[in-house]
């Protein structure tokens, strides 16, 4: 059982039931940890995505309306991209809402299911580390360069999200492997419901 009482559907999922009160006290904290980060990560990404709602239309109205096109739409909707697509893809995979092809795992009988999603897991990992260990380089590269439309903003902070987002990604990697996934809202709910 996780913290809020709901069973893992993880591939280890008596992990927490072995262990003491302790360690169970413990994944409930890294649980809890993991639950915040996840929210920022919804609440950057989706901030972003709403900025670029606005941004973009903005950016049209001046060029076609206005006939005076502003110079700053478009970099900016890029910029807000970059964040919104490496948050938000941390935020999906710990939601376990992204896109992945699962036909082949779910024709597969349970114990060979119990083998190949840590290794999903760990390719996981394997791409979020690369992305922390080259978006790091990346930023590096690219931190004293200046975007011609915002001559403020270094090019490197532009990048900042990718490692960022890289190392997001690799708790929740974490978090699966070593207590489970974390359960949706509504079997959370139910856990909650049970227990009263």
């Amino acid at each position: 059982m996780n913290a809020s009482g709901a069973p893992h559907p993880s591939p280890l999922p008596a992990r927490g039931e072995r262990e003491g009160p302790a360690q169970r006290e413990g994944e409930g904290l890294y649980r809890s940890a993991m639950d915040a980060l996840y929210r920022v990560c919804a609440f950057v990404s989706g901030s972003a995505l709403v900025l670029i709602s606005m941004v973009i239309p903005w950016g049209v109205f001046t060029r076609y309306v206005l006939n005076s096109a502003a110079s700053w739409p478009e970099p900016m909707a890029i910029l807000l991209t970059i964040v919104l697509t490496f948050f938000g893809a941390a935020a999906c995979y710990r939601a376990d809402t992204h896109m992945s092809i699962s036909v082949l795992v779910r024709a597969m009988s349970r114990p060979w299911r119990r083998l190949v999603e840590p290794l999903a897991e760990a390719l996981t990992a394997l791409l979020a580390l690369f992305m922390v260990i080259w978006g790091a380089r990346l930023v590096g590269t690219t931190w004293h360069q200046s975007i011609a439309e915002f001559p403020a903003l270094s090019v490197g902070v532009t990048y900042l999200p990718i490692p960022i987002g890289g190392a997001i990604t690799l708790l929740f990697v974490a978090e699966r492997l070593l207590i489970g996934r974390p359960p949706r809202e509504a079997e959370a709910h139910f856990g909650a419901l049970t227990q009263d």
